[in-house]
């Protein structure tokens, strides 16, 4: 039996919610084999004064190179990396390994308000993890962070920030809208000469931790199983979307996306 590989390079989310742990409940529901390496655990609580635990480089190489030694990488996707060290690690690890097509979600502000990518980290994620990716997955927060502009609130807005990230060197942009309240759930993919939106309706929750990264890992699975870019986000779309409308609420803050959600539908 053949298998799509798909391999995600994230912080783990010790609520479950989120990073490592929503890329690989998405990957086994789209039906492609994940593996994982961990960047960082994170674990804020009020309990404890440190919340966020990086992992040492030595850790994350010899995750990297397991997946590529022992399985294969058809795609992978990258989430919370945190450091300039860490993305200098990957990138060149990346870079010598690859194979297969890259996602990279420029994850920075977690749902809970924690800074998830240091400030002297950005540039190095712009200028050498850019340029690798197939497609980068900025929100409106993040798109707006990395152009250095005071914000992004509106669609007109979306569609230039798509074209001036697009100049970072990723074959795609997508640009996603959802914290645009006064909008439909409205995203914006470029590639360099054509604009595509991907709408769809917006739904009243404050459930949606792990919607991005369950985002760019559905559309990391799809394109490991050879979809193109627009159908693979397409699907992405469908995917998150009912992830978040039957979104998980623990009655202890902001819940999770439920990623079975899209599987239950098709029942």
């Amino acid at each position: 039996m053949t298998i799509a590989r798909t391999l995600t390079i994230a912080g783990s989310a010790a609520q479950g919610s989120a990073g490592i742990q929503a890329d690989l409940k998405t990957f086994q529901e789209r039906e492609v084999y994940g593996m994982s390496a961990i960047t960082a655990i994170v674990a804020n609580n009020a309990k404890t004064e440190q919340g966020i635990f990086t992992q040492p480089l030595e850790a994350i190489e010899a995750q990297l190179y397991s997946a590529f030694e022992h399985v294969g990488v058809d795609a992978l996707k990258t989430g919370m990396l945190f450091t300039q060290e860490i993305i200098e690690h990957v990138s060149t690890i990346v870079t010598k390994e690859r194979t297969g097509h890259i996602v990279v979600d420029p994850v920075m502000i977690g749902k809970m308000g924690s800074q998830l990518l240091r400030d002297d980290a950005i540039v190095n994620m712009k200028e050498r993890l850019f340029p690798l990716a197939d497609i980068i997955t900025p929100n409106t927060m993040e798109a707006a962070k990395l152009l250095e502009w005071k914000t992004i609130d509106n669609i007109e807005a979306m569609y230039q920030a798509a074209k001036e990230l697009h100049q970072l060197g990723s074959r795609y942009v997508l640009v996603k809208g959802g914290a645009l309240a006064d909008y439909p759930a409205v995203d914006i993919l470029y590639d360099g000469n054509h604009f595509k939106e991907f709408r769809s309706e917006r739904i009243n929750t404050i459930h949606t931790s792990g919607a991005g990264c369950t985002y760019a890992a559905a559309i990391t699975a799809e394109l490991a199983k050879g979809e193109e870019m627009e159908a693979a986000v397409t699907l992405a779309k469908s995917f998150v979307t009912e992830a978040i409308r039957h979104a998980l609420s623990f009655e202890r803050g902001i819940g999770s996306t439920n990623h079975a959600a899209y599987r239950n539908k098709k029942l």
